[in-house]
């Protein structure tokens, strides 16, 4: 349970580049989510090129840590890989969440940058990574070294439990 209150938001990076084990270590840990009928739609695109980061920010407003990171991750549904037709959006968000504690696991400061379902941004990612047809980038993580600290939370809230019925 700790590495899950553990993880936060982290916008400030220390300029210093990940090594690739961590990479590996990251892109396991994604892969090892799960999925609707075990389909594993996903793929992810691993972003070190300082350019192609800078870039980002012209088309995603809230990525302007990308100048930042060494790396990013881009978490990208393959729709000829779904089962269920939909799901793969669950199953992104999945191995996302999964990269994030495992960032978290390492010692790394990480952040979720939604990219689907905003058009600008999923065409932004399309165009600027080459990704093709069919191939939808749900999301974008920025992972590094962290120059912020923030306090562990715990947001339970009994307000939000319902019982059987609502």
């Amino acid at each position: 349970m700790s590495v899950i209150f553990k993880r936060r938001s982290i916008r400030k990076y220390k300029d210093k580049v990940l090594p690739e084990e961590v990479i590996e270590k990251l892109l396991r840990a994604g892969m090892a989510a799960p999925s609707a009928g075990n389909a594993q739609p996903w793929h992810f695109i691993v972003i070190d090129d300082k350019n192609l980061l800078d870039e980002i920010p012209n088309f995603h407003p809230s990525s302007k840590m990308l100048k930042e990171v060494s790396h990013a991750i881009v978490v990208c549904g393959d729709l000829s890989l779904e089962k269920a037709r939909g799901y793969w959006i669950q199953d992104c968000s999945a191995a996302t969440q999964n990269i994030l504690l495992m960032a978290t696991e390492l010692g790394l400061g990480s952040v979720w940058l939604g990219v689907h379902p905003i058009e600008e941004r999923v065409n932004g990612v399309r165009k600027l990574l080459q990704i093709p047809e069919g191939i939808i980038p749900l999301s974008i993580i920025a992972v590094g070294y962290a120059d912020e600290s923030k306090e562990p939370v715990d947001r339970y809230n009994v307000e939000r439990i319902h019982n059987n019925k609502w």
